[in-house]
């Protein structure tokens, strides 16, 4: 895959510099739009458009940080890495609002940024999503951009995950190939959670999903049937079998 870099936090944080009202939701619409298309323009649609005051302080907070520069490094450093493919994609960070307000559900847009992005990448774009109830790091910068890429590059290659189990060998192989190091779990946890999701492997149906990947938190919270698993036991599963693999 080519890679590019697409700088998108200033464009957000002028957004926000705007009064919250429809004079800045018309012109969140307008920037992220093809005038001539009527097709996406710019990969915003994570961003919560009618934020409140903790969003542009924390996109403050990684301009200051450097975000743009450590994504246009991870970019660097994952195109060495990555197998040569003719597709191009602009690679860009988007701030979306998981902490305050009804746009955005954690559980909701973290699966459909992760299984469900198959409308982005069709355009041409990736994007790191930066949550804003994580304090901005380098850390979350990075994991942020180079997951959604070795994705992107798994999905080159794989049909989409409509499974538990593939959604679990995609998800391992972005989050090990990035380096991640969260989510985790002790070797006791990893032994429950595996017993607990085998029977499940070969379930579709959003429910049982987002408890096998997100834990029964987010079950919980979406009104599904919770299966007695921890946060992100799923994903910290897939993490753990993926290095294991690697070796």
């Amino acid at each position: 895959m080519k890679l590019s870099f697409l700088p998108l936090l200033q464009i957000q944080r002028d957004l926000y510099a705007m009064p919250r009202g429809m004079e800045r939701f018309r012109e969140y619409i307008k920037t992220m739009t093809d005038a001539e298309t009527g097709d996406l323009a710019l990969p915003l649609v994570a961003m919560n458009p009618m934020g409140k005051d903790h969003i542009p302080a924390l996109i403050d907070e990684y301009i200051a940080l450097g975000a743009e520069r450590i994504a246009q490094e991870a970019i660097d450093g994952a195109t060495q890495t990555i197998e040569v493919a003719s597709h191009e994609f602009r690679v860009g960070l988007v701030v979306s609002d998981d902490l305050k307000g009804g746009w955005t559900n954690r559980w909701a847009s973290e699966f459909a940024h992760r299984i469900e992005s198959a409308a982005i990448t069709r355009r041409g774009f990736i994007t790191g999503i930066l949550w804003t109830s994580e304090p901005a790091s380098a850390v979350n910068v990075r994991d942020a951009v180079l997951t959604a890429i070795y994705r992107t590059e798994y999905l080159q290659r794989h049909p989409p995950a409509k499974t538990v189990q593939a959604m679990l060998e995609q998800e391992g192989y972005a989050m090990a190939r990035a380096g991640c190091t969260t989510p985790v779990l002790g070797e006791d946890d990893l032994a429950y959670t595996r017993g607990v999701i085998a029977p499940h492997l070969d379930a579709h149906d959003r429910a049982t999903v987002m408890a096998c990947l997100f834990g029964d938190t987010a079950a919980n919270a979406l009104g599904y049937p919770p299966q007695g698993l921890t946060d992100r036991a799923g994903l910290a599963l897939a993490l753990s079998e993926a290095r294991a693999s690697a070796r």
